[in-house]
């Protein structure tokens, strides 16, 4: 048989449509629609990435406060047994009277110089750190940093000073080792004031 008696394959399917191939894609050519999606991963991811951040910040702060605050009111028990030997100190030097003081021999002044020293420096270590001592007289009361033990009529003042200290206070930080225990005026200049107003006013009328 030559070759002119062969005869072309048939490319025509039993039902005699032709058979056509489907196109090739590439590999790297982009899905319909991926684009859209990976955008969206992207946009997730990088939210995701802000939120891990900003946990992350959030943690570190709150570590550093936390290390801060370890290191400052970590003594806060030790502080408050060193209050006491204040108090004594404190308590020594009352004892002794003014006049005592000025007619005293130069042993009792060198007692009473010395024990002063002493509570200065203890006042002085313990500042270093962070604890301070609270000088209320005269200043108006404060239920976050005194203790009102007693009313003191004392029409002098404005109603509510703080007029006597019987135990000083002391903070540590910003907040309160110990409140001080006053003695807080009456007072009776308000009173006194608004009454005059009110006899003012009906003179007027």
């Amino acid at each position: 048989m030559t070759e002119q008696d062969r005869q072309p394959e048939d490319t025509t399917a039993a039902t005699g449509e032709p058979v056509v191939s489907k196109p090739y894609i590439m590999p790297d050519d982009p899905e319909p629609g991926s684009v859209e999606l990976l955008q969206k991963e992207a946009a997730e991811a990088r939210d995701r990435m802000l939120r891990t951040l900003a946990e992350m910040e959030n943690l570190r702060k709150r570590t550093t406060k936390e290390v801060a605050d370890a290191r400052l009111y970590g003594i806060t028990g030790f502080a408050r047994d060193v209050l006491d030997i204040a108090d004594n100190l404190q308590r020594a030097l009352d004892a002794v009277p003014a006049e005592a003081r000025a007619t005293a021999d130069p042993g009792l002044i060198s007692l009473i110089e010395g024990v002063e020293l002493t509570e200065r420096s203890l006042l002085n270590a313990l500042e270093k750190h962070g604890v301070k001592k609270l000088d209320p007289q005269g200043q108006r009361f404060d239920p976050n940093f005194h203790q009102a033990m007693y009313e003191v009529p004392d029409p002098s003042v404005p109603s509510g000073t703080v007029v006597q200290i019987m135990q000083a206070g002391y903070t540590i930080g910003e907040r309160v080792l110990r409140p001080a225990l006053v003695g807080v005026a009456k007072g009776g200049a308000k009173p006194a004031a608004a009454a005059n107003n009110n006899e003012s006013s009906g003179a007027a009328n």
